[in-house]
């Protein structure tokens, strides 16, 4: 490893894990083609396994070991060294999880390519909450569902919190952005997708029904935390499909909607009852 002990914060290269709060350093190294993040050496070796090429490593010196495994193909990769105190100045919070990884970020795919072959889809119109963004990837990895579709204005899944409240699923689940709903929804139709929006409104269809017989091909689109899925989603989808609710209550956290309903929802295998699949949590 070309390991390089760090005494101060003005070095050029390590503009990429400084102020990593700050919006508009954000926007200037995660474009898409850019950088973005990775957190700890866990998320950090899953982006390795997926193919993403790390521009360098930032760790204390306690660290190396577990980082050094991961960086086998990587010789040339810089990876600075420094005390917890320099590191926590550096980038604006206490580093506990290991190492920070400066990961060069893939090109998008297209939607094609991305729904090739899959039997459950979800999409993401407009959702803002980073933490929603990667509690909801982790949903889809540990669910079941192949990929995800996130919309132009949807928050970024590779920034920093959305990849850490994900537990690196964002590296394993495919996903790309979608153009507009007109263009994707004839792209999902060619493809044979039955688009069925999670939302409330007037003569949708319970969960609970929709789940006895669902589409072989589905899509599932999930809209903002606040005012939910637009006109223009709304008018894309073949299905409405509500969770009921009790006590009061119109609606779940869109993580929360996103597992029940892609639980509900999940792809079972011919021949199989309800009864003979159960969750393994306890």
């Amino acid at each position: 490893m070309r390991i390089q002990t760090i005494t101060a914060d003005g070095l050029t290269e390590l503009e990429d894990y400084s102020r990593l709060t700050d919006v508009a350093l954000r926007k200037k190294t995660e474009p898409a083609g850019g950088l973005y993040i990775a957190e700890s050496t866990k998320v950090i070796g899953r982006a390795i396994r997926a193919g993403h090429r790390p521009r360098s490593v930032l760790l204390q010196e306690k660290w190396l070991p577990d980082v050094e495994p991961l960086l086998v193909d990587f010789p040339d990769v810089p990876v600075y060294v420094g005390e917890p105190d320099l590191l926590e100045e550096l980038t604006g919070f206490h580093l506990h999880r290991g190492a920070l990884a400066a990961m060069h970020r893939p090109p998008l795919r297209s939607v094609e390519e991305v729904i090739a072959g899959a039997r459950r889809v979800v999409i993401l119109e407009d959702i803002v909450d980073h933490t929603n963004v990667g509690a909801i990837f982790r949903s889809v990895a540990g669910l079941g569902a192949d990929a995800v579709l996130v919309s132009e204005r949807c928050a970024d899944p590779l920034y920093r919190r959305s990849v850490r409240v994900s537990m690196g699923t964002v590296l394993q689940v495919p996903w790309t952005r979608l153009p507009d709903w007109a263009t994707s929804r004839r792209i999902l139709s060619d493809a044979g997708f039955h688009v069925a929006a999670l939302a409330l409104a007037d003569g949708a269809v319970g969960l609970g029904a929709f789940e006895v017989d669902p589409p072989e091909r589905l899509a599932i689109a999930l809209g903002t935390e606040g005012d939910g899925l637009s006109r223009a989603a709304l008018a894309a989808a073949d299905t409405v499909v509500t969770i009921p609710m009790l006590h009061g209550i119109d609606s779940l956290n869109v993580a929360s909607a996103s597992a029940v309903a892609l639980w509900a929802l999940r792809v079972r295998e011919a021949g199989s009852s309800r009864q003979s699949s159960r969750s393994s949590a306890g």
